[in-house]
């Protein structure tokens, strides 16, 4: 598995445009109501198993959570079910708002 800071995310979301990788944000509905990065798409940890064949398993998957521990647990899963090309968001959507936007509200 590989990791990933926030602003290191940020760099290449600016970058990469359409190739840019799938943000998969893992927490719970209320949690992603909060705040999101632009483009994620929510599925909680908890449904990751049952949904798991909406996944493109050929496509760079970047895994989110609050604070880097929920989303590890789901890359580790992707791993183990096939998935190469999975990046863990060191520190969650925290780092996320306090490194790249600082507009975003924490929780």
């Amino acid at each position: 598995m590989q990791h990933i800071t926030a602003p290191e995310l940020a760099a290449r979301l600016t970058k990469e445009g359409a190739d840019a990788p799938l943000l998969l944000d893992v927490r719970e509905n209320w949690e992603f109501a909060t705040c999101q990065i632009p483009g994620s798409v929510q599925i909680p940890m908890a449904l990751v198993p049952i949904r798991i064949s909406e996944l493109d398993d050929d496509r760079e998957i970047v895994c989110i959570c609050h604070h880097g521990a929920r989303s590890m647990q789901v890359a580790a899963f992707l791993e183990r079910n096939g998935f190469t090309e999975v990046t863990n968001l060191t520190g969650g959507i925290h780092a996320w708002a306090v490194q790249v936007d600082g507009a975003m509200p924490t929780y």
